[in-house]
């Protein structure tokens, strides 16, 4: 398992993103920089130049944008990797990988109208339709009847893949190509995958299931009402959350 050097790294180790660019940006002299590359299928030899820059618009999956130019039999090539950097300091911590509310979804998964809007009274942006509920605000997935039950676990269990790839690799222009995980509780370990790999990872036994707690589990992805902000309206989300250490495994 690669480990960062002592030189490769200032004192304190990974803060952020732009610690990875500026990495990339001394590809010549860092080797894991020569690594990273070397993992993307690029032959160091034919590389002229790397640039890296963090992405700093929100919404993206990806964090860093990396441009590299290479020349093969006298040509000149330009391709653009995106990589999503994970940085862990807590080896069992689970981090947020998606936030939204339900409208957010509604275009791209094809959510109907009735599931939308069992997935508004467990967000909390719709108060319970019913009394006796362990939350006054919210219902918990195991508090809808079984029929709605059924609807809500057949639905993400058939779009399981579609779903688990829209939080982790996103769509559109900054889509995750690469997931470069940062491992600092324990010697600065690194782990790069496609984001691919990584997915399938994540998707774990392809069983969408119902919690104890009444959540949802997707393979190794959990969804749950993000809550907290003092009972603020953006509590009222659906929260994806994953522990990016099982890539190591």
């Amino acid at each position: 398992m690669p480990r960062m050097s002592g030189h490769d790294i200032a004192v304190g180790g990974f803060k952020n993103e732009q610690d990875v660019c500026n990495k990339l940006n001394n590809w010549k002299k860092d080797k894991d920089a020569q690594e990273w590359l070397g993992l993307m299928m690029y032959d160091l030899s034919e590389i002229e130049y790397v640039r890296a820059e963090k992405i700093g618009m929100k919404g993206y999956k990806s964090d860093v944008n990396v441009i590299i130019s290479v020349t093969i039999a006298k040509k000149k090539l330009t391709s653009v990797e995106n990589i999503q950097v994970k940085l862990v300091s807590n080896s069992q911590g689970f981090n947020q990988v998606d936030k939204r509310k339900v409208d957010k979804y509604i275009k791209n998964w094809h959510i109907s109208d009735d599931l939308a809007k069992l997935l508004m009274y467990y967000d909390g942006e719709l108060k319970p339709y019913r009394e006796g509920t362990r939350q006054e605000n919210r219902m918990f997935f195991d508090e809808f009847t079984e029929e709605e039950q059924k609807k809500i676990l057949d639905f993400f269990q058939k779009n399981l893949i579609m779903i688990i790839s829209d939080v982790i690799r996103g769509r559109g222009r900054f889509a995750a190509e690469w997931t470069l995980v940062i491992n600092t509780s324990d010697g600065y370990k690194w782990k790069l995958l496609a984001v691919n790999e990584a997915i399938g990872i994540y998707a774990g036994d392809m069983k969408a299931e119902y919690t104890k707690q009444g959540n949802i589990r997707l393979g190794n992805i959990k969804l749950q009402r993000k809550g907290g902000d003092n009972g603020a309206d953006t509590a009222n989300m659906l929260q994806f959350k994953s522990n990016p250490m099982i890539l190591f495994k």
